[in-house]
């Protein structure tokens, strides 16, 4: 059966949504603006909801919303930190790589789904957009599949493809795609991004984390060649790299030529580059996130956090009861990497916080432990690179001390 085609200013949410229903949507650029600003507006007619969140770049939801919205998510990211700072986000403590598995075995309930696509492509068919991950399964489990078209969406090469059987609505809009500019990068992260080259070899396979650091390592392997990526966010900077022919993507064992992702994180530089690109290619977040399963040699991972202890410990979700960040891919990409011949898990961070006042190489972590010490080989700061590979505890706590902001060291030791 087709699905209704209802214009935006006619979609009247009570006819799909009842109240109780617990209400997903994708993430990240994958937020259907138009459905989701609709639902906040019509909360009130449609009842109590609640509603599961990735990570947020819009400000669609803010905390008077929980009046009648119960928010979940698995880590406050971009805007839905205002969320858990105002204490409306409950946390589920989750792999990203697991989500689909949890909204597939009802672990987190998926009632309702709002899904992001794009027009129709070269072989007549919608693609996700700017987002795969786990919109495949939404669409697979929901009671009720509401979907935006917007023609200002790419179509993008994905693994799989939305089933509009499955679709009990469309709504066509046109309206800019969520962007995210490459963050600020200081003379700090340029340290860093030296430290963490000296790892990355030509043909290595990479991937990488968001923030300044990763996208500073980005921009500082423009003589390397033959790289690859295998990551869960692509942003801006895989453009320069592909275009300057450092990411051909040749020796990987699979998806070989192909830049795979989970998420397109940036500006309408990226997204018309990936535009029907045979070149890049978004999968769902079982491939791109199969941790003990990839067997990809020279896989490097780069990802950050808020601190690591004397042992190697890392912590990216919290300082303290102030919850900051989400479990995500680390664990599951760290281990790959660190088990793949020739890779590396790199844990890359800034020495201190709080304008110098807190050493980030700590003797106890303030937070959970994100990836355990003996998944770990490579610590980066802007004072050096502590490798803790086959290093006995002390010997590690000497090593991360010796990366350590100077002016903290002797209270390390």
């Amino acid at each position: 059966m087709a699905p209704r085609r209802i214009k935006p200013e006619d979609l009247d949410l009570r006819a799909f949504i009842r109240p109780g229903d617990h209400v997903l949507w994708g993430h990240a650029t994958g937020e259907p603006l138009t459905l989701t600003e609709t639902l906040v507006a019509q909360r009130h007619a449609i009842g109590p909801i609640t509603v599961f969140l990735g990570a947020c770049f819009a400000d669609t939801l803010r905390p008077e919303h929980a009046d009648t919205i119960a928010m979940r998510s698995f880590g406050p990211m971009g805007t839905s930190r205002a969320l858990a700072r105002a204490g409306v986000l409950d946390i589920v403590p989750v792999h990203v790589g697991q989500i689909y598995r949890y909204i597939a075995d009802g672990h987190i309930r998926c009632d309702v789904a709002l899904v992001q696509l794009s027009p129709p492509g070269p072989d007549g068919r919608h693609s996700f957009g700017l987002i795969n991950d786990y919109v495949q399964t939404l669409i697979a489990t929901a009671r009720v599949v509401i979907a935006e078209v917007n023609d200002q969406i790419p179509w993008t090469y994905n693994e799989g493809g939305p089933d509009l059987e499955r679709i009990a609505a469309i709504v066509e809009t046109s309206r800019p795609p969520i962007q995210q500019a490459a963050p600020r990068i200081g003379p700090v992260e340029q340290t860093i991004a030296a430290n963490v080259a000296r790892y990355i070899e030509d043909g290595a396979v990479l991937q990488m984390g968001v923030g300044s650091i990763p996208e500073a390592v980005m921009q500082g392997i423009v003589d390397r060649r033959d790289l690859g990526l295998h990551s869960g966010i692509a942003g801006d900077s895989l453009v320069g790299l592909i275009e300057r022919g450092v990411m051909t993507n040749a020796t990987k064992p699979f998806d070989k030529g192909i830049a795979v992702a989970g998420v397109l994180l940036g500006t309408e530089r990226l997204y018309r580059f990936a535009d029907r690109n045979p070149g890049v290619r978004l999968r769902p977040s079982w491939h791109t996130h199969a941790g003990d399963l990839l067997r990809v040699p020279n896989l490097i991972s780069i990802n950050t956090a808020l601190e690591v202890d004397l042992t190697g410990q890392v912590n990216a979700e919290a300082a303290g009861d102030d919850i900051l960040g989400a479990v995500g891919g680390q664990p599951d990409l760290v281990r790959a990497a660190h088990r793949a011949p020739g890779g590396h898990a790199i844990i890359a961070l800034a020495s201190t916080a709080r304008g110098g006042k807190a050493s980030r190489i700590c003797k106890t972590l303030n937070g959970p432990v994100t990836t355990p010490r003996s998944d770990v080989d490579v610590i980066v700061t802007e004072y050096g690179a502590a490798d803790l590979r086959g290093l006995t505890l002390s010997e590690r706590a000497r090593a991360l001390t010796a990366i350590a902001h100077p002016k903290h060291r002797e209270a390390l030791r």
